[in-house]
């Protein structure tokens, strides 16, 4: 377990600047506002590794968190104000947990013994985040801000990875928290944090059915770039000497230039002569994508009776 140099007191704001800190993080991007004013001054104060990136708009921060998550391999990190900035942090967020990218959008709030009393930017910040993250918490008093982040990074980076949200009351950040609890697992500072392995009996069902089919084709998605599987697919294609499409979010699993790709299938992308050999197909094997409408053009195909 990493942990934090620490000193003898600590207040919201710093806790959450040091559980970032030891999480990985080193790029945090976002703009601030009038409740994120502690959080913005724990990150002047304090000594650490973590580069504010300010962002025309917390849109921009949510999609810049998930290019660097996509390129890194490590969460993105974004922030915005209460209200408005909370708002407009939620596309990046629906577009990172949906596409199974880990980043954590924490959000500044207005005080919790305010909430209720109509003040300046008042949302109602956790039901909005709610059904579009695969974690989300306001944290309501600052001694457990450190377990709630270790929380959210746990999330984001096991099982199917996704996007977390934090809100972070701005009597929170003022509190006083405890700096022995600042200490993260390195385990959850990239993602996936534990691949998961494929079911034998699936993949043996998988593999009688590939090696029993006349003209098998491999449609493969993104997954398998997140996964960084793409040196065992190559193997895979190769060994079976079989034919691969790849989505659009997919490119790149395979080489364009290799001679078992042929190229973007579906209907953002997609070109004939690849949909001409898909069809041809008398199994057609998804991995790392979903049959989606996009990948199947409306589910024109595989076409009917194709396994």
């Amino acid at each position: 377990m990493a942990r934090q140099d620490t000193t003898n007191t600590m207040n919201g704001a710093e806790a959450m600047v040091r559980m970032l800190e030891a999480h990985g993080v080193r790029h945090v991007f976002g703009l601030c506002g009038d409740t994120s004013l502690p959080f913005y001054d724990a990150l002047y104060r304090l000594d650490h590794d973590i580069k504010h990136i300010l962002t025309r708009d917390e849109r921009s921060a949510a999609y810049m968190a998930d290019g660097y998550a996509r390129v890194t391999g490590k969460p993105g990190v974004c922030e915005g104000p209460s209200g408005g900035g909370a708002t407009y942090i939620l596309p990046g967020l629906v577009e990172a947990n949906e596409s199974s990218i880990p980043i954590l959008a924490v959000t500044s709030d207005v005080g919790t013994r305010s909430k209720g009393h109509y003040p300046l930017t008042e949302l109602d910040q956790e039901g909005l985040m709610r059904p579009l993250t695969k974690f989300n918490a306001v944290i309501q008093h600052a001694d457990s801000i450190p377990d709630t982040v270790r929380t959210a990074f746990r999330k984001m980076t096991t099982g199917r990875p996704g996007a977390a949200h934090l809100g972070l009351p701005i009597d929170v950040q003022r509190g006083e928290a405890d700096p022995e609890t600042i200490w993260a697992d390195p385990n959850h500072q990239t993602y996936p944090a534990y691949p998961a392995g494929p079911d034998p009996d699936a993949i043996a069902a998988a593999t009688d059915a590939i090696l029993s089919a006349r003209f098998p084709v491999v449609i493969v998605g993104g997954g398998v770039l997140l996964a960084r599987g793409e040196a065992a697919f190559q193997r895979f294609v190769e060994t079976l000497d079989i034919a691969a499409a790849t989505t659009i979010s997919g490119q790149g699993t395979l080489p364009e230039t290799h001679p078992n790709c042929i190229g973007v299938v579906g209907s953002n992308g997609g070109v004939p002569a690849t949909r001409e050999i898909v069809q041809a197909a008398d199994l057609v094997v998804f991995i790392g994508c979903r049959a989606g409408s996009v990948t199947t053009e409306l589910w024109r195909y595989p076409a009917k009776g194709t396994r």
